[in-house]
């Protein structure tokens, strides 16, 4: 029952830290039925959108960030996201990272050490068959201290 107890907290913890955003500089509040190894394992969670596009923050070593971009679809063209990537990885680590059919792109990351990194991601377009694109390419870019 104690142990039933302990995953359910676990695996709740883990689903809130991968839906929502959470301040990079706020405390961790765990819960008081938490054992002390998931306490201690708990990291803060960062979410990047497409509307952070020039963003600096800071983060502290074992903190999450989560970059959700969005793609699009007009008419015959559709524009899409690079999966997000790191320029530092002894800073940043990146853990997962996908590209949607509608041409959006998620990419998960840890900061692994102290330094300053590069989260970036292009985006372009891709046409239909009969269609024409623009031939510009769009930079995410978002500046990541670990403190």
């Amino acid at each position: 029952m104690k142990a039933t107890r302990y995953l359910a907290a676990a695996c709740a913890a883990s689903a809130a830290l991968g839906m929502g955003t959470a301040s990079a500089t706020a405390p961790a509040a765990p819960g008081p039925d938490l054992p002390r190894a998931v306490r201690a394992t708990a990291a803060h969670g960062v979410l990047l959108a497409d509307a952070d596009n020039g963003r600096t923050l800071t983060v502290h070593t074992g903190d999450v960030i989560e970059v959700r971009l969005t793609g699009e679809r007009t008419g015959g063209t559709t524009y899409t996201w690079s999966a997000p990537a790191a320029g530092g990885t002894a800073v940043l680590r990146r853990t997962t990272a996908g590209v949607t059919p509608a041409g959006g792109t998620t990419g998960r990351f840890v900061a692994a050490g102290r330094g300053i990194a590069t989260l970036t991601a292009r985006r372009t377009c891709h046409a239909s068959p009969g269609s024409l694109c623009a031939h510009h390419v769009l930079l995410w870019k978002a500046t990541v201290t670990v403190a």
